[in-house]
């Protein structure tokens, strides 16, 4: 199959985005089966050579007809003008929340008109995106509901030996709460079932966390299991959708990486997020369900603590890579 175009976004030019993708293009084994162009500032880039001590060649193109892949270039089309001189690594800033945003924006819109395969994202900032003026998107995935008009999205995070889909994220938990019901529930069934179809895993087999403690002990501590999680799975089974549950929280997550399910369907964002970090933090990675192309990313955040000072890890950003070209050409694992 020929090589997927595929765009990875700097993120934040603040935090550790820059550095990642240095690191990470770094390595030729990123060009063998992809062909990733970089969608940020070259100064910021840079910038980040600069202070990993890596040797590379920044390429700045105006059209995506433009980009030639030779040498290990990093191509890099900048679609907002970034004043190098307001940014301070590792704070927060209206300036580099806008320029997150229109990086993503135009790797979206590349990916509407069909020009690219898919975007990878380095990771945005949520208090320097609001700072900027856009308030009503707290993260990517608001974002590409807004562009792409998807009425049902969700979050996936994968690594190795499992993943996670998740119900809900960006809610307090007392709205999370609130959001277990059956009709959702059964929307995030159906959207992770087919999303693994399509990605390569047919048939998959979905665990449902339950949201009690010991899975509401037959509603001594909580009704939830009973009202409206054992409905939606008995719901999707009866939809031909391999569903199972609801399994105690406490033990579903290890379930899965022994093999007994292919994914589980976490009810809150920390449900899942934990899981998936204590199981392997380095190799995690963000895939979003629910829209009309691949869009995967880095799963971690913008990392202001060590943002400049050459302390970041770019594995994720290379997993994502891979995760992406894995979906488009169905063979996930």
């Amino acid at each position: 199959m020929p090589k997927p175009l595929l765009a990875v976004t700097m993120g934040d030019p603040a935090g550790v985005g820059a550095e990642i993708i240095i690191k990470a293009f770094a390595n030729p084994a990123i060009f063998e089966r992809a062909l990733p162009f970089v969608i940020g500032s070259c100064e910021c880039l840079e910038l980040a050579a600069r202070q990993t001590g890596i040797s590379s060649k920044i390429q700045a193109c105006a059209l995506l007809s433009d980009l030639v892949f030779d040498d290990g270039i990093i191509q890099v089309i900048e679609p907002f003008s970034f004043r190098i001189a307001e940014l301070h690594q590792g704070q927060v800033s209206e300036h580099c929340g806008e320029a997150a945003v229109r990086y993503f924006e135009a790797a979206v819109r590349y990916c509407q008109a069909g020009d690219i395969q898919g975007v990878v994202t380095c990771p945005i900032n949520k208090e320097a995106v609001h700072a900027a003026g856009f308030i009503d998107d707290i993260g990517h995935q608001e974002i590409l509901s807004r562009m792409t008009g998807s009425n049902l999205t969700a979050t996936m995070l994968m690594t190795t030996g499992l993943k996670v889909a998740h119900l809900s994220t960006h809610k307090s938990l007392a709205e999370a709460v609130r959001f277990v019901r059956q009709p959702v529930l059964l929307e995030k069934l159906r959207l992770t079932a087919s999303s693994l179809g399509a990605w390569g895993i047919s048939s998959p087999r979905i665990a449902v966390a339950a949201l009690n403690p010991h899975g509401g002990e037959g509603g001594m501590l909580g009704r939830e299991e009973i009202d409206e999680i054992a409905p939606a799975v008995k719901a999707a089974i009866e939809e031909g959708i391999d569903a199972r549950g609801p399994f105690p929280a406490d033990s579903v997550f290890y379930r899965a990486t022994a093999g007994e399910f292919d994914a589980v369907l976490a009810l809150y964002h920390d449900q899942g997020h934990i899981a998936i970090k204590v199981h392997n933090f380095e190799n995690s990675i963000t895939a979003t369900m629910g829209i009309p192309f691949i869009r995967t990313s880095v799963d971690h955040g913008t990392a202001f603590d060590i943002a400049g000072k050459n302390k970041a890890n770019a594995n994720g950003l290379a997993k994502a890579l891979d995760a992406a070209i894995d979906m488009l050409n169905g063979t996930l694992q």
